[in-house]
């Protein structure tokens, strides 16, 4: 997409979700909004992913932020439209979903309320979450006599575990936002008024980094997840040695050296 074409359609209007760009805060906001529960369509999630995709090409942003409007984040996904859905389209859900993980950039989800379902794993498809203390996850599709089907129940059990996976997978068991954080899975658990302000104070925190090291990092992570330890080591080192000939690596050691703020630039 060029620049045009990516401001173009942010601008458009999406069925249940709407975009912001706040450049000069350098962000970008996918905001659920079909109230009550702010349900995701299953056509809803392929546009999605094609928002994740503009917003990580859109040179202004660089953190993405995943919210929604109302009291609940989301009850999780439109049950009328698995039945109707082809296999062909089911078959994507877990790309679309997995969006933010593809993204380069770091992606925010600031829960609240229900987080079920698809709502659940778009979450844990993202880098951090903030829970605030209304928040419940569940991923309750043992109640339909199914199972996740875009990344939940596999997500879940590298971040708790097979006991824990379980326990919210197989009994269908929600769980609130103090839990969530011991668990680690909510990076951050907050007062509901708080939440707004403990999302903005993590955007600017991000923005603080250099861009290249953000991108670096959270590739190598993503892709260590499930390598042995001495690959895992391996891979570290070359993307640490690559990074020391970088602009911003240059930069922050003088920046450090010189008792002043670095200013990053991305190379």
């Amino acid at each position: 997409m060029q620049n045009i074409n990516i401001e173009q359609f942010l601008a458009s209007e999406f069925d249940g979700f709407r975009v912001e760009v706040d450049a000069s805060r350098e962000r970008g906001d996918i905001i659920l909004q079909r109230p009550p529960l702010n349900v995701i369509a299953m056509p809803q999630r392929d546009v999605l992913r094609q928002v994740f995709e503009a917003l990580d090409a859109h040179p202004a942003v660089r953190v993405i932020v995943l919210r929604a409007e109302g009291e609940h984040f989301s009850s999780g996904g439109d049950i009328k439209g698995f039945l109707e859905a082809s296999p062909e389209h089911v078959s994507k859900l877990a790309w679309n979903v997995a969006a933010p993980v593809r993204c380069e950039k770091p992606v925010i989800a600031a829960n609240k309320g229900y987080c079920f379902g698809v709502g659940f794993e778009l979450s844990l498809a993202c880098d951090f979450r903030i829970a605030a203390s209304s928040t419940l996850y569940a991923l309750p599709e043992q109640n339909l006599g199914q199972i996740p089907g875009s990344g939940g129940s596999a997500r879940l059990q590298k971040i708790i575990g097979n006991t824990r996976t379980k326990h919210m997978v197989m009994r269908a068991k929600r769980i609130g936002a103090d839990q969530a954080l011991d668990w680690g899975i909510a990076t951050e658990s907050v007062p509901d008024a708080e939440l707004v302000q403990a999302t903005d104070a993590l955007v600017d925190e991000l923005r603080r980094y250099s861009p290249l090291a953000q991108r670096t990092a959270k590739k190598l992570i993503n892709d260590n997840e499930d390598a042995p330890l001495a690959v895992a080591i391996e891979m570290e080192g070359h993307c640490y040695s690559r990074l020391r000939s970088s602009n911003d690596f240059r930069e922050g050691v003088e920046a450090f050296h010189g008792k002043r703020k670095a200013v990053f630039c991305g190379n």
